[in-house]
């Protein structure tokens, strides 16, 4: 993890940074085990942890976040410039929340939806490769 990115996770209220890091460690494991996406980049983007397929390009930039102005949530963030929230809100709509066209929003107070968000990640990082098909 790279230390700009290390000082992001280690500012979140204590009772946030382990649902951070799940949620890293999910984005992880997706990327490791999904066909063409190989190397992820880690990094900040607009202040946010961001992942994105640095070597294959086969996908769009992962952002997660949680933000002090909405304590009670943490968003998974995808470029509004896809159609992969409108998809994932055909799939997951009685699951998972929304916030526009951009985001996955889950309260902290409540499990990660795991296996609903490791098909959305895959999504997001097999978007080029997929639209292509």
């Amino acid at each position: 993890m790279e230390s700009e990115v290390k000082q992001k996770f280690s500012s979140y209220p204590d009772h946030i940074k382990p649902k951070m890091e799940a949620l890293r460690k999910l984005i992880l494991e997706v990327a490791r085990s999904t066909e063409g996406v190989g190397e992820l980049e880690e990094t900040l983007k607009w202040g946010e942890p961001a992942y994105l397929p640095s070597q294959t390009k086969s996908g769009t930039t992962v952002r997660i976040d949680w933000k002090s102005k909405s304590p009670k949530q943490i968003g998974m963030y995808v470029s509004c410039n896809t159609s992969l929230v409108r998809t994932f809100r055909s799939m997951f709509e009685d699951e998972l929340q929304f916030e526009g066209n951009r985001a996955i929003v889950f309260p902290v107070d409540k499990p990660i939806p795991k296996k609903q968000l490791m098909i959305c990640i895959q999504m997001a990082f097999r978007y080029h490769l997929d639209k292509k098909q």
